[in-house]
């Protein structure tokens, strides 16, 4: 009898040794303060402990290729669909079945065959000094093009993913042709050559270098709410422009996550992707990431509200990825540094 209960006992230590030892390794290329909360609320809700490495996207894909079936990594965080497919493309992702993620993420904004979710929305759109240039002197991408606009545009470099992927949207709606010709009449409008982030292209218009620039909504957002008397200073002057809404709609891209082929703990993995595609975590990339729910039932924060309603261009991003090289070469030949 003393024995079974020692033998019982020690079944039970081990069972809650086991319980305590869950965890789930992510590598993520979104900062810590901008996705640990909910990685923590995570933990909270279900005891399972969250690792996490943060690094560029690049680097990340790059390390868990070259540790092979000995990486740690579980799940992979990054943003833009470019980068989710060229993890994909380097054949580190796994394929996740959940009726929960089809059920709260779009198709439009999965891949097919579950090995990437999106899981916040931000567009890529016009901004404009509101004391220079009025809503209704420019409507569509393809203005930017428009010789009026000679010397008027800020845009960071052709380099940057998100540029890349507007570019390969583009190439999916109008060919490659079409783009590589609207790609030459932007280069032709820039006010200065492509430099910094897309902060500095917003301010640049505010500083008078230029009327109009090419920039993500959460960057303007994060000015509003920074807390910075310059950078609110700057972004009360900023108007936002919702191109082509009598057609496709304004571009989107997504911040995602994907689950690593070689993970150790997938159960766990596809537990905190769902939990990510949940209620607190759509929440908390609205009101405190200044992005967009990928689920229609969430409301938008108030900052967001201030940039009006608009109409999204539905493009299956996985285009976005499929044409990220014709995007580069073509930047390169129309001289988009």
């Amino acid at each position: 009898m003393f024995a079974n209960k020692l033998l019982t006992l020690a079944f039970g230590v081990l069972a809650a040794g086991l319980v305590s030892a869950a965890e789930v390794n992510v590598y993520s290329a979104r900062s810590e303060e901008l996705i640990k909360p909910a990685l923590d609320r995570f933990t909270e809700e279900t005891g399972i402990e969250v690792n996490l490495i943060t690094e560029s996207a690049d680097a990340l894909i790059r390390r868990i290729e070259l540790e092979g079936v000995n990486s740690p990594a579980d799940v992979l965080l990054t943003v833009d669909a470019g980068r989710l497919f060229r993890a994909e493309e380097a054949g580190i992702l796994a394929s996740v079945d959940s009726e929960v993620l089809r059920e709260n993420i779009p198709a439009a904004y999965r891949h097919p065959e579950g090995k990437w979710f999106g899981l916040s929305l931000r567009s890529r759109v016009i901004m404009f000094d509101k004391s220079r240039v009025s809503a209704d002197e420019i409507a569509d991408y393809e203005d930017l093009a428009d010789p009026k606009w000679k010397r008027q545009i800020c845009i960071r470099s052709s380099g940057n993913i998100y540029n890349q992927s507007l570019l390969a949207s583009m190439i999916e709606h109008r060919g490659e042709e079409a783009t590589e010709a609207w790609a030459e009449g932007l280069v032709a409008n820039l006010a200065r050559r492509p430099q910094g982030g897309d902060r500095d292209q917003i301010r640049a218009v505010v500083a008078g270098q230029c009327k109009l620039a090419v920039a993500n909504t959460y960057y303007l957002a994060g000015m509003i709410n920074s807390g910075v008397a310059e950078d609110v200073a700057v972004a009360e002057q900023i108007g936002v422009l919702w191109p082509n809404q009598d057609d496709r709609g304004a571009h989107m891209n997504v911040s995602g996550a994907g689950m690593i082929k070689t993970s150790k703990n997938q159960d766990e993995a596809r537990q905190l992707i769902e939990f990510l595609s949940g209620d607190f975590a759509q929440q908390w990339y609205s009101e405190v990431n200044n992005e967009y729910s990928v689920r229609a039932d969430i409301p938008v924060s108030k900052t967001l509200q201030g940039f009006g309603t608009f109409k999204a261009d539905t493009l299956n991003l996985e285009a976005l990825g499929r044409h990220n090289a014709a995007a580069v070469r073509l930047a390169d030949r129309a001289g988009w540094q």
